[in-house]
């Protein structure tokens, strides 16, 4: 008899623990929020929203004006591996 008794067990097992693990689910969700009281609507900043702040606070003392020529910006950049070889212009 237990032969079959734990055949069938092994058979059923899916059937038998999937309800019984999402009651226990689902009385676990509902009884922590009851403990914890109402939840609270704490809204949080995105990580692009604080990037953008700490962008104003940083150009928030600078002169929007004073910018480096298109030039200068190049002068720092490597030069292409194409470009070697040729000659420079003068």
């Amino acid at each position: 008899m237990w032969p079959v008794f734990w055949t069938a067990m092994r058979t059923y097992a899916p059937y038998i623990t999937f309800p019984v693990a999402f009651v226990v689910g689902a009385v676990g969700y509902h009884l922590e929020w009851v403990v914890r009281g109402t939840p609270r609507a704490r809204e949080e900043k995105s990580i692009l929203e604080l990037r953008e702040e700490r962008t104003l606070r940083e150009q928030a003392g600078m002169d929007g004006t004073q910018v480096l020529s298109l030039k200068d910006k190049l002068e720092f950049t490597p030069k292409a591996a194409l470009n070697r070889n040729r000659p420079e212009e003068s």
